[in-house]
């Protein structure tokens, strides 16, 4: 049974972030991701999180200065002691909210830095993920990386799902996967039933969107409803992040769950068939 995730950083943004674990229960989530929990208290998420019967499973590591335009540190050199810090921030709260996955963002390469300054970059991130998977592990939590398209994110480290992979293959941890975000794959270079096929094994996580405009998953190029179809014969037992912005409205917007979905194959949330 396929299972989705309201990313809260997209989605129900009509209130306030703590008000809006309530709102994704009542549209029948019962799973929750967001950016960076952070501004909150874990105490008072996790509050939230019990009153609504609500799994976390989704948080990223803290990004660096991310309204300064930092998109994540772990591949930033001088920046070791700060990923560490932060990484063991995200673990704190992963404990809190009994959240498995964390998701590391490598960071910017210099806009016309030339091979040699990627190479190092690269090679400091896998560094900073084997730290990140051996902290992770005792606590039994997944580390995710994630290729991001370069039109949204410009000069992100990694924006291939080969790229991805072949990072989680150097780094060697058991607890390292790769985040597959159907949208920015989509973006990059498609193909997307055979790089499912080939690499489930070592998805850790999915994410949606409609391509282009980032908006609902009924809408553009990518056929979701085949996808799903796909996922659900090939027993992903994970979680979807539906981390798209709304066109009009969260609310509004949420049919397209429902339209998509084949129900004699995968539940849609709050379904207990």
């Amino acid at each position: 049974m396929l299972r989705f995730a309201a990313n809260l950083s997209f989605l129900f943004n009509e209130v306030p972030f703590l008000e809006r674990f309530g709102e994704a229960a009542q549209a029948g989530f019962r799973g929750v991701e967001c950016l960076f929990p952070y501004e909150a208290p874990a105490a008072d998420i996790a509050d939230r999180l019990r009153q609504h019967r609500l799994e976390f499973v989704l948080l990223n590591a803290p990004p660096g200065e991310w309204a300064a335009g930092e998109r994540g540190i772990a591949s930033l050199p001088g920046r070791e002691h700060e990923f560490q810090a932060g990484f063991v921030t995200a673990l704190r709260y992963a404990k809190a909210l009994q959240c498995r996955r964390i998701h590391v963002m490598a960071g910017l390469v210099p806009d016309g830095a030339d091979a040699e300054r990627r190479a190092r970059q690269r090679a400091l991130f896998v560094r900073n993920l084997r730290f990140a998977c051996a902290e992770a592990q005792p606590q039994d939590v997944t580390v995710l990386i994630e290729p991001l398209n370069p039109r949204d994110m410009p000069h992100y480290l990694h924006s291939t799902q080969a790229d991805a992979h072949a990072i989680r293959e150097e780094v060697g941890a058991a607890n390292l996967k790769v985040q597959m975000d159907l949208y920015h794959a989509q973006i990059v270079e498609g193909d997307l039933t055979e790089k499912i096929r080939r690499w489930l094994p070592q998805i850790g996580h999915f994410q949606i969107a409609g391509v282009p405009g980032r908006h609902e998953p009924d809408t553009g190029e990518v056929n979701y409803a085949w996808i799903f179809r796909l996922l659900g014969d090939l027993g992903y037992d994970g979680w979807i992040g539906c981390e798209y912005r709304p066109a009009q409205g969260t609310a509004a917007g949420l049919g397209w769950l429902y339209r998509l979905i084949d129900r004699a194959r995968v539940a849609a949330p709050g379904d207990d068939d």
